[in-house]
């Protein structure tokens, strides 16, 4: 059983975990080995937390997933979209997409990005009612895709 919660500051450093052991395959996928969510700290995410609406996907004691939403104006910028290597394929993603949208239910719309080779996350996104909005080429390596859901 999943149950899903805000994140308090204490999770930080679990939440860093899970975030790293999640993008090792984005990093291989990319050739990118210091993307940022691989180089982020404890404090940058204790301050996410602090910040912002952070959720978590919580078995047992375990964290298995986590999300992050930041209201700019009325538009909520969903990021960090992170599950456990062992727990992904069982809807624990999408419970925390849906989690964050509930959430921030006042939110006309809700951006978020990920890379073109990330083919999982783009299905992911596309099943939770978000569209492509534009791609943003930043290597030869690596385009952003942009996506946007609006309620």
């Amino acid at each position: 059983m999943t149950m899903i919660e805000r994140a308090g500051p204490g999770d930080a450093g679990e939440i860093l975990t899970v975030q790293r052991a999640a993008y090792v395959s984005e990093a291989q996928l990319y050739g990118d080995p210091f993307i940022p969510p691989l180089v982020e700290s404890a404090e940058q995410v204790r301050a996410a937390v602090e910040t912002g609406v952070v959720l978590v996907a919580r078995q047992g004691e375990r964290i298995v997933g986590a999300v992050r939403g930041r209201m700019s104006g009325t538009t909520c910028l969903v990021g960090r979209l992170v599950v456990a290597p062992d727990a992904q394929g069982r809807g624990v993603g999408g419970a925390l997409l849906a989690a964050l949208h509930a959430e921030a239910a006042s939110a006309r719309a809700f951006d978020l990005f990920t890379g073109h080779l990330s083919e999982s996350n783009l299905r992911l996104y596309r099943r939770h009612g978000y569209r492509e909005t534009r791609r943003e080429r930043m290597s030869d390596h690596l385009t952003l895709v942009h996506l946007r859901r609006e309620p």
